[in-house]
C-alpha cells in the first residue's frame, strides 16, 4: 500500500515535529537533502511547536474527507526555528485566527485514510 508507505515514512516530523537544520541557517519540515542555497549539511532537530500565522485562508468547499468540519482555516506557519509548514488551526474561534497570532502545534487526529482505514495524527495548531 503505497498511502501506508509514505505515512510511515513520515512519521518522525508528524508525530515528533522532528526538523533539519542546514548549516546556512535553512529549516526544514519535512525532510529534504539539499536545502535552497545548495547547502548538503545539518543536524536533525526537535521544534519546540511554537510559532506565528504568516498567512491563512477560510476553506469552505473541502474534499470528501473533510467535508463535516467545514468551514475551517489553514494556515501556513513559521515556527520559532524558522521552519515553515501548513496546518489546520482547531479548537480556535475565526475572530483570533489573523497574521502574526502566536499558535502552537498539538497532535490530533487529521483523517482516516478511506477503506483501509488506516487513521492518520499529525499537527495542528491552536492560537494561543
Amino acid at each position: 500500500m503505497a498511502n501506508s508507505q509514505r505515512y510511515t515514512r513520515e512519521i518522525p516530523h508528524r508525530f515528533r515535529l522532528e526538523a533539519q537544520k542546514f548549516e546556512d541557517g535553512f529549516v526544514s519540515l519535512p525532510n529534504r537533502y539539499i536545502s535552497p542555497s545548495g547547502c548538503k549539511n545539518f543536524e536533525k532537530i526537535t521544534l519546540s511547536g511554537k510559532g506565528k500565522i504568516l498567512s491563512y485562508t477560510i476553506i469552505s468547499t473541502p474534499s470528501d474527507q473533510f467535508k463535516l468540519i467545514k468551514p475551517f482555516p489553514v494556515a501556513i506557519i513559521e515556527t520559532e526555528e524558522g521552519a515553515r509548514l501548513t496546518a489546520m488551526i482547531t479548537d480556535t474561534p475565526f475572530e483570533k485566527v489573523k497574521i502574526g497570532a502566536n499558535v502552537e502545534l498539538v497532535f490530533r487526529k487529521i483523517m482516516e485514510e478511506g477503506h483501509s482505514g488506516i487513521i492518520n495524527y499529525g499537527y495542528k495548531a491552536i492560537v494561543i
